[in-house]
């Protein structure tokens, strides 16, 4: 029977919290590029690489924080994760070559993936009702919205007080601080008793079996490439190439007097209206067939993307854009997430949201390093972008066959 409880437990406000945090740093990375590569004068690609490398090392470690969870529990994984992410901000301070930079980026990926959507959601998924679970996973997922939010606009404000090495800094110290939330981090194991009974092992080879599973695997991988290349390229592509900024324009009212100015906020814009985009999506996956929206998402998501590289770069183009892909941008998390939990139950959700999720990473990369390769080989982000539209095509397509049975015992 099912508990009764009101959807805003401590668990989900204490996640919210820490994510906020998490994905505020993470989403700033973007602001970087051109700081980093005009203090030592690297080609873009070498930065871009060590925002891949550490969307790869995200991936990677997404399901080993997920099982070090279900097995030594929640709060030592985000412990773990937050240290792990707070010596990658500050040894990323004081690196000077690129080697260092992208050695570091492995210790700040592991540490999102340790702070990150495998971990916390696992958390609120097993804290929340099975009447609240969908829209718990996208209130969580939400807060990563917000904290993309405020993450490139404080990013850009600190660098025009500071260094970029003291601005890493004060992200570490934030990191850490995110730790004063654990004490509410405390969530039932909610698994019936045939899924106690189960082990790691005979879920993963059921889910491997499936091929649901590895359709579902395969879909995520477009929704990691366009979001990295849009944090990771999108600031640096306005600067660039975006019409001017008209000086009697609301921008200007609103202190956006540059282009890269205008990059930074089009990031928080995204993220805001993420924010209505997920808690609608969570809404909708208690009602209808969360595949199909999934493959709506996706599809959306293509048809914005091929809109505006065929139209010609102004603030308008860009706040339409931003606001418009920024309504889908992770409205996938909290519906994939909900589908693997539905299928395969909650006891070991953390690990096997955390496979898939390495299939967005690896999307990730290739979107982050991709970008900065084809810029410089051909001045020009026009090529990386189409094969943003077409990875999202699949996507969509892909979800389509996804049978949404169930393979395991619902938890009670």
């Amino acid at each position: 029977m099912e508990r009764n409880q009101s959807i805003f437990t401590p668990v989900l406000i204490a996640g919210c919290v820490v994510i906020l945090i998490s994905f505020a740093v993470r989403a700033s990375f973007g602001v970087f590029q051109i700081p980093i590569a005009n203090e030592f004068g690297w080609p873009r690609a070498e930065f871009s690489l060590a925002i891949a490398i550490q969307n790869l090392a995200w991936g990677f470690g997404q399901p080993i924080f997920g099982a070090f969870a279900e097995r030594l529990g929640d709060r030592r994984a985000l412990i773990l994760g937050a240290l792990t992410y707070a010596l990658g901000l500050v040894l990323t301070a004081y690196s000077t070559t690129p080697f260092e930079q992208q050695a570091y980026a492995w210790l700040v990926g592991f540490g999102v993936a340790g702070t990150g959507f495998g971990v916390i959601l696992a958390v609120v998924g097993r804290a929340s009702t099975a009447e609240n679970r969908s829209m718990s996973l996208a209130i969580a997922t939400a807060a990563g919205s917000a904290g993309q939010v405020v993450g490139a606009p404080l990013a850009e404000g600190l660098l025009a007080v500071m260094p970029w090495q003291m601005v890493f800094v004060v992200f570490a110290g934030m990191i850490i601080a995110s730790l004063l939330a654990l004490p509410f981090m405390r969530a039932p194991v909610a698994a019936t008793k045939a899924e106690l009974e189960e082990s790691m092992g005979t879920i993963l080879k059921r889910a491997f079996k499936d091929p649901s599973y590895t359709l579902i695997f395969l879909g995520f991988f477009s929704c990691g490439y366009q979001l990295a290349f849009v944090t990771a390229h999108f600031p640096a592509f306005v600067t660039e190439m975006c019409g001017p900024i008209m000086a009697d324009g609301i921008l200007h009212s609103l202190g956006v007097t540059t282009t890269s100015a205008l990059g930074a906020v089009s990031i928080s814009i995204i993220g805001l209206a993420n924010i209505a985009g997920t808690l609608t999506a969570g809404w909708l996956g208690k009602k209808y067939s969360k595949k199909y929206l999934l493959a709506g998402i996706y599809a959306g998501r293509t048809l914005i993307a091929a809109w505006f590289i065929m139209v010609p770069m102004t603030p308008a183009t860009v706040l339409i854009f931003s606001a418009l892909m920024g309504s889908l941008w992770l409205a996938t998390v909290p519906l994939t997430s909900g589908l693997i939990a539905h299928l395969y139950g909650l006891r070991y959700m953390g690990t096997l949201y955390g496979i898939v999720f390495f299939s967005h990473q690896l999307g990730s990369f290739l979107g982050v390093w991709l970008g900065g390769r084809m810029y410089d080989a051909y001045g020009s982000y026009t090529a990386v972008w189409w094969v943003g539209v077409a990875v999202g095509a699949f996507s969509a397509v892909v979800h389509l066959p996804v049978r949404e049975k169930l393979v395991c015992a619902q938890p009670a």
